[in-house]
């Protein structure tokens, strides 16, 4: 595993975000499949620090899996593969029963035991504290005082009866620099006919709202302001509209309505020629296109043209260059690791965001390009219907030092 810290070395971070929904709806087989692929990535980057960010914990039945949410809680905190992260800190929102508070986000935070000098922040009594052993919080995370968790307004998303989205926020202070980790779960599409209809979709601009508050509330007066990562299922989709004119530029519409309501049903675009073979079948939740390979050929990043959702907060949040495949929705089919479903346009609904400041710290000149990776986990295998993104990178030496505290990171005793 990690080293023992040296200067020259920086200090490892690894952040990942998950929308783990699948996993309790088939823990035999994809509860396995996703730990162990997990455990690889921990074990090729190394890191002193993991931040596992994770959505839809206990799946869509939460009452019934909670033994299976148990088990994967505890094969985390007790594997082999983790045995030398001496320190760790567990947030689930497990409190399925309170509607106006239940969030259903879990935040996993594993330490190594080389990283000598770790502190998080108490946001009741506003201030850092030395992180010693292994600690998981469930239930009530409202009255824990070592992070913030919000669930958003009904009236954000009044198509649905009862959200679950909202953000937890965590603090942290390493490596004499200090910086917030959020885990965000915003607003998903409820139906591909309505995100058609406009550019850019209803539903995004939901979205923008949502992350907007996200983004004041953990920049506002009550702490001191420090460089953030938001990481998690952002729902960001592509333009439908304009992804749809573009994969179906030849092609001609059929409108079919429901006999009883006279509302659209589905639409269904044909080749004009060809025997008007039929290019695209659009309904509420199902998006089949005759061509997937178009969303996986040099990883779909032709398609980023159309990802769009960041661009409002261009100058409040940076991403690192994405080389991966859209990372949502997969089959979860465990023998169709790469198929997409044909439920939804594929795209990239996972992301890891960062502050300015917090792009500063991950670029730091003295960082080697090499050690940056951005990346999705388990390319070739069902890690259910989302497949996990992470961000690898070494915090150097000396980056929250007061020569740099343009950064606002504060060095902690």
């Amino acid at each position: 595993m990690a080293g023992k810290l040296t200067a020259a070395q920086g200090t490892g971070i690894l952040l990942v975000t998950a929308n783990v929904g699948s996993l309790f709806e088939d823990p035999e087989n994809l509860q396995k499949t996703w730990l162990r692929e997990f455990y690889q990535t921990v074990q090729s980057h190394k890191p002193h620090f993991v931040a596992v960010h994770c959505q839809e914990v206990g799946g869509k039945n939460y009452e019934a899996s909670m033994s299976h949410v148990d088990s994967f809680v505890k094969e985390l905190l007790s594997s082999d593969a983790m045995k030398e992260y001496s320190r760790a800190r567990v947030y689930l929102d497990e409190n399925y029963k309170s509607q106006e508070h239940f969030t259903a986000l879990g935040s996993f935070y594993f330490i190594h035991e080389s990283l000598k000098n770790i502190h998080q922040f108490d946001f009741k009594a506003k201030k850092f504290k030395k992180v010693v052993g292994k600690e998981t919080c469930s239930e009530t995370l409202e009255s824990t005082p070592s992070l913030e968790k919000e669930k958003f307004p009904q009236d954000y998303f009044p198509e649905c009866k009862w959200s679950r989205k909202g953000f937890i926020r965590t603090r942290w202070a390493l490596a004499d620099c200090a910086f917030d980790l959020v885990n965000i779960h915003l607003f998903h599409d409820a139906s591909n006919l309505v995100a058609w209809e406009k550019s850019p979709s209803v539903y995004s601009g939901t979205r923008q709202k949502a992350l907007g508050y996200v983004l004041d509330r953990i920049t506002d007066q009550r702490h001191e302001k420090l460089p953030y990562f938001v990481f998690g299922d952002f729902n960001f989709r592509l333009d439908s509209k304009q992804v749809i004119e573009s994969l179906c530029s030849t092609a001609t519409m059929q409108t079919v309505r429901a006999a009883d309501t006279n509302e659209v049903d589905k639409l269904i675009f044909r080749e004009s020629d060809n025997d008007r073979k039929v290019v695209l079948q659009l309904e509420k939740k199902l998006f089949n296109y005759v061509n997937q390979d178009v969303f996986r050929e040099n990883n779909g990043t032709s398609l980023l043209e159309f990802d769009k959702e960041l661009s409002v907060f261009k100058d409040r949040l940076h991403e690192l260059e994405i080389s991966f495949p859209p990372s949502y929705p997969y089959s979860e089919d465990s023998s169709q690791g790469k198929e997409y479903m044909n439920t939804r346009c594929p795209a990239w609904c996972d992301r890891i965001l960062m502050s300015p400041f917090a792009r500063d710290l991950v670029l730091k000149p003295e960082n080697e390009e090499k050690s940056i990776v951005y990346d999705n986990i388990g390319p070739n295998v069902c890690m259910g219907d989302h497949k996990p993104v992470f961000l690898s990178f070494r915090i150097t030496a000396g980056a929250g030092k007061p020569n740099a505290n343009k950064h606002k990171c504060c060095v902690v005793q």
